[in-house]
């Protein structure tokens, strides 16, 4: 549309069903470049993207022209489907319910970028849940703990 003007950045974090460890370093970075494919062709801009054994992060330039939850349904679908066609995992690959989607300035985005290119180093001393419940609280996202998580239950 015509004398329309973004700048969105933000922050998505998604996690493996059950928080099963099955990223692995052998195809995580083949995931990541899928991912980002997928970003890129729905008109976004990839800024970082990694992940940990049980979760991913990414960080982009979100085009206003699709949603998020549009966005992060392709990524997921697509992506849980590459990882199966692929063989990458013994069962069958899912993520959670789910994500966090965090906006930032662009004042952010080079702290975001080093937050999310350091998750291998980050979770040596923290869960995935703790880092969650204190990205959640930085942004002061209203959540009920008691829903936190809730795959764990099925």
């Amino acid at each position: 549309m015509p004398n329309t003007y973004t700048q969105l950045y933000i922050h998505c974090v998604f996690a493996v069903k059950y928080r099963l460890a099955v990223i692995e370093p052998q195809w995580e970075d083949d995931l990541h470049k899928y991912i980002t494919g997928i970003v890129k062709n729905n008109g976004h801009k990839m800024l970082a993207i990694n992940s940990a054994t049980d979760h991913l992060h990414m960080f982009i330039g979100l085009d206003p022209q699709q949603s998020i939850s549009e966005m992060m349904r392709l990524v997921k679908g697509d992506s849980a489907e590459f990882i199966n066609k692929s063989g990458f995992t013994k069962r069958k690959f899912q993520w959670q319910r789910g994500y966090g989607a965090f906006s930032n300035s662009k004042s952010h985005i080079d702290g975001v970028v080093k937050y999310i290119l350091n998750q291998k180093q980050h979770h040596l001393k923290k869960s995935f849940r703790d880092e969650y419940l204190e990205i959640l609280k930085g942004y002061d996202v209203e959540f009920d703990e008691e829903y936190i998580f809730t795959d764990l239950l099925d």
